[in-house]
Parts: structure tokens; sequence; C-alpha cells
């Protein structure tokens, strides 16, 4: 076999490429066992008769359309492979010779990954931040087993603080139009909890079961639906039920009603531990993105578009789901955010870019660090994730070939992650 390279573009090469006899013979004697069993030959069984017998009696054009299939698609995965490229598109393949089956050449141009210049990343340094819970957030969570706990007694008073109300309530913005996300029946909202934007709660002091009040409020700017961020919304809320809440006594009789615990103590003891936990978790995930992101911005890949654009509309279909989960439209979305579609897909192309480049250094790392996993690790994490499912249909699907690759993607990942984590911690 013969390989020209050329690179068209630092994410594009041209391979010409042009196929030695010994593979052209293998190649036609591969589609022929292919096509066997479909050719009738007198006085053989179907598959049986020998190739030439075979070749006199089939269609050529069907011959050597298999041929080219397998031949081509061989000879590209092997070109690949030799050349160290990856691509990240189906190639544009042109046949510019042929003669059956001696000649066989032809084109193809592919979208690769350009140059990935790795970090020093052995000499990355940083130490994780200990991980502290105080007395406060044990108190915190306490407080909510308290309020969970509360029995609520229906009054006809006016509402108070400390107070449950159970609401109707529908925001509009400055054009009378409804805001997404700002509409509400039946919710139930204890008043001082501050889990509404500022104001909101203290608006319905004083109000009675039956009674509408009516009032403007403006959106913190650091709110977390960007859309509704520094937005003025206009409020009506409607009292439909008034509860006193009744909150339990802060002692042991509250800790054994809440778990198995015989003390005020043990449950305190036992919320810590867990917090303790979780928190941890959540600064070891920290930790392990500061550090990818840190070796990704001293690493250099040029990356192709089509991954990127790949990436961003992943990340649409996402936002998409999530838009409407909330009940809004797509094109409502957009219009909040005052975007066209187009606007929108640009300015997640910053992000888009930077979370494919993190991939791209990892897939270079792991193969630099020789990362792989055995058979047994696949089966043991594929076992797992199907005790995770009750349905036999959904633990089928992990047992597809495709299922199977992404899992072991990921399992390659959190080793080479760990890896970089014990190069950091040194």
């Amino acid at each position: 076999m013969q390989v020209k390279r050329t690179n068209l573009e630092p994410t594009k090469v041209k391979l010409e490429i042009s196929a030695d006899e010994i593979f052209l013979r293998t190649a036609k004697e591969v589609a022929l066992k292919k096509l066997s069993s479909s050719v009738k030959v007198a006085g053989f069984r179907e598959g049986t008769a020998p190739a030439n017998l075979i070749e006199k009696n089939i269609d050529q054009n069907r011959l050597q359309n298999e041929f080219l299939e397998q031949a081509i698609n061989s000879l590209y995965v092997e070109v690949i492979n030799k050349e160290k490229l990856r691509p990240v598109s189906d190639p544009k393949i042109e046949l510019k010779k042929f003669v059956p089956f001696s000649t066989l050449d032809f084109e193809v141009e592919a979208e690769v990954v350009g140059e990935i210049k790795l970090a020093d990343y052995k000499k990355i340094q940083k130490a994780k931040t200990p991980v502290k819970i105080s007395e406060k957030d044990v108190a915190q969570v306490v407080k909510s087993l308290q309020e969970r706990a509360a029995k609520k007694t229906e009054v006809k008073r006016p509402a108070k603080n400390g107070d449950s109300v159970d609401i109707d309530f529908k925001g509009i913005n400055d054009k009378g139009e409804p805001v997404a996300g700002a509409e509400g029946k039946d919710y139930p909202l204890t008043l001082g909890s501050n889990s509404f934007i500022p104001g909101f709660e203290s608006n319905l002091i004083g109000l009675k079961p039956g009674k509408e009040k009516k009032f403007d409020l403006t959106f913190p700017k650091d709110y977390g639906v960007s859309a509704l961020a520094n937005k003025k919304v206009s409020f009506t809320v409607n009292i439909n039920k008034v509860h006193e809440l009744s909150i339990p006594d802060l002692d042991d009789k509250f800790a054994a009603e809440a778990g198995p615990f015989k003390t005020l103590t043990e449950l305190k003891a036992d919320i810590k531990k867990q917090l303790s936990v979780e928190k941890q978790n959540e600064a070891d995930r920290a930790f392990e993105n500061e550090l990818l992101q840190e070796i990704s911005d001293k690493s250099s890949a040029v990356i192709p578009k089509t991954l990127v654009d790949d990436q961003i509309l992943r990340a649409e279909q996402q936002e998409k789901q999530d838009i409407t989960y909330k009940g809004q439209t797509w094109q409502e979305h957009l219009a909040e955010e005052g975007v066209s579609e187009e606007q929108h897909r640009e300015r997640n192309r910053p992000s888009a870019e930077q979370s494919v480049k993190i991939g791209l250094v990892l897939s270079e790392l792991a193969e630099k660090e020789n990362i792989q996993i055995t058979p047994e690790e696949l089966e043991i994490r594929t076992q797992i994730l199907k005790g995770q499912y009750k349905d036999p249909s959904m633990q089928a699907e992990l047992d597809k070939p495709e299922n199977r690759r992404d899992i072991a993607s990921r399992l390659i990942t959190e080793k080479t992650v760990n890896k970089l984590v014990e190069y950091a911690k040194k």
C-alpha cells in the first residue's frame, strides 16, 4: 500500500491511497466469501462452492460494490491508525482509479483532531481545601427537619411571619405578558423562610384567606435564572389558606422521631457525618475540575470546528428540555434573552470550546499515561449500573455495544483524573 498525506488545514487532511496486489487479492477473497451464502451453484450447497465458481455465477456489479466497500473501509482504517489520526466526522471519499481487481486508487479528505501539546502536568501542584462542618451547618439541617415535622393548623386570621400559606400567584412583565417561571397554583410557602425573592413573602403578611394582593418586585441581579435577573415583575397573589405551624421541641423525643437515634446528640452527630461526606464529595469534584482546567489552560490544542458545533448543539438540546419542563417555548426563551438562535449559539461557543478542549486533553493524557481498563472492570461497572434499574429493558440497554463503549470511556476518564490528582498532591 502506498499513502501520500497532505495537510490541507490544521484540522483537515487529504490521503491519497493506492492498494497493493496482495491486499487486493485478499479483499476479493473476503468479498466472495461474504457473498457466497447468497449464490447458488449447481451441485453445491449454499456457501460451499469454490471461489472461482462463485465468481462466475455472481453479478459482477454486486461483487465489485462489495469489494470496494470493504476494501476502501479497511484501507482507510489502517491508514488512520498508521498515521495516528483522529477523525471527527465521516470522511469524503473519491474513487480515482479502479481496475477490477488489480488496481485501486482513491482519495480521502477527513476532518481530524489537530496537534495537541500537553502542559507539564506532573509539575502542577495543588492542595485540597480542608472540609469543615460548623455548628451552624448542623443547626440549619436540624431546623429544616423541625419545619418538615411541624404540625399545620388551618386558621382564618391574617397571615403572620412563620405561617405556611397556600397561594396562587402570577407574574407579568411591563408589557403585560406572563413571565415564565413566575406562576404557581396552590403553592405552599412558609413566610419568613426567604425561599422566594426578597420582598415577596413580606408582602403577604397581614393578608387573610381569600384575599388578593398586587405588587411589583425586581429580581436580584444575581438571580439564578438569567432571563429574570434584574427584571421588574408585577405579581398578583391570592391567599387560599393560612396554616399556623407548631414546631416540635428540639429534644431527645424529636431525635427519636426523626430517625434511629436515642438522643439529640446522636442525631446531630449523624447530621455532621453526612454533611462531611457530602461536602467532601463536592470539594473533590471542585478540586478535580480546577485541576483539569489548569492543565487545559496550560496545554494547547487545535480543535476541529465540527466538535465545537456538536457540543453547542448538545448543550442547546439539554437547555431546550429544561425550558420545556418549565413550561416555556424555545422562541419565548430567546425573546426573553433578547437574542436570535444564531446569537445564542455563538454566545455559548467559548464554553463549548473549553469543554471540548478539556475532553481532548484528557484523551491525550490517557494515551500518554497508557490508561486502560480490563474486561473485569468494565463488567463490574456495568453490573453496578444495571443494579440501579428494575426494568429489564433498561438493563438490556447497557449491554449494547455503544453503551458499553460509553461506560468504558467514562472508566478511562475516571482513572485518568485519579492519576492527575495523584501527581498534583505529591
